[in-house]
């Protein structure tokens, strides 16, 4: 089989959640005889401005294309976030090179619904696998720029509002008059109608995937009740593969703290600081926080981190580490933290600290909720409440026999043949509507 994986990005030079996911997605279906090629983009801002340059190149044995254009010097940059016209031309004759039997698109940010809309005019078996609300939601993450969480899809006038808050002229004013704030972003027609537009364009785009993948329960409910058809999508946990694990290798090194982990980004959306002021407000007790994390994407919140760390030795800014030392780090911990305040869709962290049987403490919220049952495989608490995961963390640290408990709780993780399996069977699904049959190697 021959398959066009397309994602906004890819590694060496990004490593978020969906590049991964991407990234070893191809190399399990390259190992296993099918002809893979990825198509990302490199650089949206220094490319050229009348059409999508590229470089192929061939990383960690798979062959990449990456684009660069400049959306700063777009005719129209608003649109273009989430409908290219030089990708969209690009695609297009790539596609015919290319010849793909199975167009699979992970997340849809930078590549935009045009990628989709071409692939499916072309008649290409298309699925997209879902990893954040992009989709729905220009800051993908469902999270205004005031720190509210959009529980439900927002009206026009609030999306307008919370853009336009992410500038300067926008934001003061709305913290200083809010009602009048709201009132304005209502009478900005031109405003709404832009949000609107780009609401109606990528509802009508993910009509044009065969099969849309979400990997969790929540991120489908919410897209369903967004008003994508039910029968398009397939809810599909992704894997994860270490190996045979042993006693010692699940075995805890000895220590004189209770040692707390966080294995992320650093980002504001991702709540570390609600895990260093939950660490603040317990005192008296051996407690030491490793944060494990990226510092170069967001400097400005690590430097906030920072001061935190200067506040309190018992706070570490642990840098990042390579894949294979994962398990040295997680024998270094008690439990794991994730303290997002957004909807989380099905983070690896869990899975991985799972493997490792580590209890994690979640926000309430999404796919974190979806993943830790509370007092059985771990503990929740209140989203952006360090008062309430300072209690959660009190109760493993101080309740005789509640970390066991819960390790005793923390269920099988599903490998990633099992995952690879699922994948296939959909592409032959998918396939399979399609008339004349396609070529299967």
């Amino acid at each position: 089989m021959r398959i066009l994986i397309a994602v906004h990005h890819f590694p060496p030079r990004y490593t978020g959640g969906a590049e991964l996911r991407a990234r070893r997605t191809a190399h399990y279906l390259q190992s296993k005889g099918h002809e893979v090629a990825i198509i990302c983009v490199e650089d949206p801002i220094h490319g050229p401005a009348d059409r999508a340059s590229w470089t192929d190149d061939v990383f960690e044995g798979l062959h990449v294309r990456r684009l660069a254009f400049s959306i700063p010097k777009a005719k129209d940059p608003a649109r273009w976030e989430y409908d290219n016209p030089l990708v969209a031309d690009h695609l297009q004759s790539f596609l015919r090179d290319v010849h793909p039997d199975i167009f699979h698109m992970f997340s849809g940010y930078m590549l935009t619904g045009s990628a989709l809309r071409v692939a499916s005019a072309m008649r290409i078996p298309t699925v997209l696998t879902l990893t954040d609300y992009w989709f729905l939601c220009p800051r993908m993450h469902l999270v205004r720029s005031n720190g509210e969480i959009c529980s439900t899809l927002p009206a026009d006038e609030i999306c307008a509002q919370c853009l336009g808050e992410e500038r300067r002229r926008y934001r003061i004013p709305a913290r200083i008059l809010p009602a009048f704030m709201r009132g304005y972003w209502k009478r900005r027609e031109d405003a709404r109608k832009r949000m609107r537009v780009r609401r109606s364009f990528l509802l009508e785009t993910l009509a044009c995937a065969d099969r849309i993948i979400s990997p969790s329960r929540f991120l489908r409910g919410f897209f369903i009740d967004a008003g994508v058809p039910e029968e398009t999508f397939r809810f599909l946990r992704q894997g994860r593969d270490f190996p045979q694990l042993s006693a010692e290798d699940l075995r805890k090194e000895p220590s004189s703290t209770f040692r707390v982990g966080y294995i992320g980004q650093l980002a504001w959306h991702k709540g570390v600081h609600v895990l260093f002021e939950a660490a603040l407000r317990i005192l008296g007790v051996p407690l030491t926080i490793y944060v494990y994390g990226e510092r170069a994407h967001f400097p400005r919140y690590a430097e906030k981190l920072d001061r935190y760390a200067r506040r309190d030795g018992r706070l570490k800014l642990e840098g990042t580490f390579r894949p294979g030392q994962l398990g040295r780090v997680m024998k270094g911990l008690d439990v794991v933290v994730v303290p997002s305040l957004w909807f989380e869709n099905s983070p690896n962290v869990i899975l991985e600290a799972f493997a490792y049987e580590t209890p994690v403490i979640v926000s309430d919220l999404g796919g974190m909720a979806e993943l830790v049952e509370h007092e059985v495989n771990g503990l929740r608490f209140r989203v952006g409440d360090p008062d309430d995961l300072a209690l959660q963390l009190r109760r493993v640290i101080e309740e005789p026999g509640l970390l066991d408990h819960l390790r005793k709780g923390i269920p099988r993780v599903k490998t990633i043949e099992e995952e690879m399996n699922e994948l296939l069977a959909l592409y032959a699904d998918v396939m399979a509507e399609y008339s004349p049959p396609l070529r299967v190697a």
